[in-house]
């Protein structure tokens, strides 16, 4: 129930670039695609009792939007620091929303025990085979629509990462790309990761981020097994880079990026990815307007 986003062409530097833009999805990023793809797999009679997912707000709206359309109650447990306007499209959908305090409480275990007491389905934000595959969707798009641009094939993929469902998922659909994980500094743990050949969960007491959505303290064995088997590696950005992809989304694609979802074209910009036959992602655009105006001013 996605829609094929546009790759929009552009130039940084001088160099042809092109730009797989999510922020452009339906309910602002690319987890509508997961979170259709693992709903619709519900067989009818087990919706009933609906789904329980957690998230700082994409996740929340892409399974709000899909568990609307397929007549299942959903609840979302969301920090309680989350995005107004993130907020806001998830109650749109229909969902109830539990807030959590992310600093002192376990998303993932309030989750688990409300998805328990319902009988529901825990629809995780990236730990999850089904979530994987459908985000992988953005790659077989890519792949496609790079080669029909271009005549050629893309030669590698920078995309934003906070637990890797994406980033997985488009090394699967994409397998002859290089993949390139961008993360925020303080937050890069898949690209820690990668380094070591293990997973590292991020550090105590990481930085303050404005990528919401990128704050993920561990990633999963799912997709970093996936991203270590293809060979990924990882760059991390700093906030300055991050506002300044946004202002470049903004005035040169005339499209809203959010934090969180401009940190690979933050990366390109910041000369930390090579820029000849990439394409990188901007995955979500869902940004309140208040911190849209103060980063991207």
């Amino acid at each position: 129930m996605g829609v094929l986003t546009p790759l929009i062409s552009t130039e940084i530097r001088g160099e042809p670039v092109h730009i797989k833009a999510e922020c452009l999805q339906r309910t602002g990023s690319f987890k509508l695609r997961g979170a259709w793809w693992r709903l619709s797999s519900i067989p009818a009679e087990g919706r009933a009792a609906g789904v329980v997912a957690f998230s700082s707000g994409n996740h929340a709206q892409g399974v709000a939007w899909a568990a609307q359309r397929l007549g299942m109650p959903a609840l979302i447990v969301m920090p309680a620091d989350a995005p107004a306007a993130k907020v806001a499209g998830t109650q749109a959908a229909g969902a109830e929303i539990l807030f959590y305090d992310r600093l002192t409480e376990s998303r993932e275990a309030i989750a688990a025990r409300v998805a328990q007491e319902r009988g529901a389905v825990l629809v995780p934000s990236f730990d999850d085979p089904w979530i994987v595959e459908g985000q992988g969707t953005a790659g077989l798009e890519i792949a496609a629509q790079y080669r029909a641009q271009t005549g050629r094939d893309v030669e590698r993929i920078a995309v934003c990462c906070g637990g890797g469902g994406l980033s997985s998922g488009i090394a699967l659909g994409a397998p002859d790309a290089d993949i390139i994980v961008a993360e925020p500094e303080g937050w890069d743990d898949m690209g820690e990761s990668l380094r070591r050949g293990e997973i590292v969960p991020v550090q105590p007491d990481p930085p303050a981020t404005s990528c919401d959505a990128l704050q993920t303290l561990r990633v999963a064995p799912l997709t970093f097994d996936i991203l270590k088997g293809r060979g990924a590696t990882g760059v991390a950005v700093s906030e300055a880079e991050v506002a300044e992809a946004m202002r470049f989304a903004f005035e040169r694609l005339k499209i809203v990026a959010e934090p969180g979802g401009a940190v690979a074209l933050a990366a390109a910009l910041a000369g930390k990815v090579s820029l000849a036959g990439t394409v990188l992602l901007v995955s979500g655009g869902n940004v309140d307007p208040a911190t849209f105006r103060r980063l991207a001013s």
